[in-house]
């Protein structure tokens, strides 16, 4: 049986297509690899379907019921961390629960995000899991990393892979809700991510993209008096706060109908996730905002060489002339690699302000 997710993932149609019931064999592992956006969630979704609905009565209710997330027989895990994934995002969704029987269903399915973030307490339980899972249990790891899933849990588990989508593919797909040059470059600056190239051209994204390039430019210039930086951290900062409202709500609205004891616990971790919710979403905005400061530097560098065909920004060619200029791309490339130094730094719990603003200096000091 084919699966509507799968129609350009040649790899993932064959390898799911063939293990689709009745006639197929799933097994009980799976690692999905792939680029954010490529669709290893939706094709997660519609394979957990699949097996899920397998001697219902009524089918179709089932695969509903998946797709809104209200199967009992299917959990989704999320890491709670910002940066990483704990035991207890473990152990009891999924270490707990896999020994337990499905409720209505023939099967039991477990999605498990970002695989590659498990710390080692987290792998080591689920490696126990994998090793000896119960006839009615299926996981499906998803991962953007496949190198740094744990080898040992990565040997368990059949590989799947998700090919990214090409530029043009995503160019599509932005064209009916932005400019036709917004949607080209973002297309472009996303790398093949589906997820990112959207987040940079609706909601938040333009204003990120734009405070990270004045932050690229002011460096390249040394016209770092305005602390550019201080406009991206609070950017980051707001999308944290946002987050964390939200993780708030739901919890409230959760846990708005519990016993007095049973709500009062479902507030306290709730309160914590809701931190932890913010936590991610401020270090990810920050990582994005670097990430868009070396592709400028990249593309300035591009047509320093003379090679402005192969510039991600095609929407700020003339701003990409102006800071070209007279300069090295020998310079501007190692301008990008203190970047992505900086970035890696930022997974490490640094002071997040000091850390924007010795790259911004240092940027400076080699390039202006």
């Amino acid at each position: 049986m084919a699966l509507p997710a799968l129609e350009r993932h040649p790899h993932a149609r064959a390898v799911l297509g063939a293990a689709v019931p009745p006639q197929g064999a799933p097994s009980h592992a799976y690692l999905f690899h792939g680029p954010a956006g490529a669709g290893k969630a939706s094709a997660a979704r519609a394979f957990a379907a699949e097996l899920l609905a397998e001697g219902a009565a009524d089918p179709d209710a089932v695969r509903a019921r998946v797709e809104r997330g209200t199967h009992p027989d299917l959990t989704w895990v999320v890491p709670t961390g910002a940066a990483v994934m704990r035991r207890e995002d473990i152990e009891e969704p999924v270490v707990g629960a896999v020994s337990r029987t499905p409720f209505e269903a023939r099967r039991r399915v477990f999605v498990i995000e970002r695989a590659d973030v498990m710390n080692d307490q987290a792998a080591n339980r689920l490696l126990k899991t994998l090793e000896e899972p119960p006839p009615y249990a299926h996981l499906v790891l998803l991962t953007e990393r496949p190198g740094e899933v744990l080898p040992t849990i990565a040997s368990r588990c059949q590989p799947v892979r998700f090919d990214a989508p090409t530029a043009d593919e995503l160019e599509q797909r932005l064209a009916a809700r932005v400019a036709p040059e917004s949607a080209r470059a973002c297309a472009r600056l996303a790398l093949g991510d589906g997820d990112r190239a959207l987040a940079l051209a609706l909601g938040e994204g333009p204003a990120l993209r734009a405070a990270a390039e004045t932050y690229a430019r002011a460096a390249l210039r040394d016209e770092l008096t305005g602390q550019p930086w201080l406009a991206l951290v609070e950017r980051a900062k707001a999308l944290g706060t946002t987050a964390q409202a939200e993780v708030e709500e739901r919890v409230r609205e959760e846990a708005e109908p519990l016993p007095d004891r049973e709500r009062k616990r479902a507030e306290r971790e709730g309160a914590e996730t809701a931190k932890r919710a913010a936590r991610r979403a401020r270090t990810r905005a920050l990582d994005e905002a670097l990430r868009l400061a070396g592709l400028w530097l990249r593309d300035v560098a591009c047509v320093a060489d003379g090679a402005e065909d192969v510039v991600f920004a095609t929407d700020r060619l003339d701003a990409l002339r102006e800071d070209a200029a007279g300069r090295s791309p020998h310079r501007l490339r190692e301008g990008v690699a203190l970047t992505d130094e900086t970035r890696a730094a930022l997974t490490l719990n640094v002071t997040e302000e000091l850390a924007l603003e010795a790259l911004a200096y240092r940027l400076a000091a080699l390039l202006s």
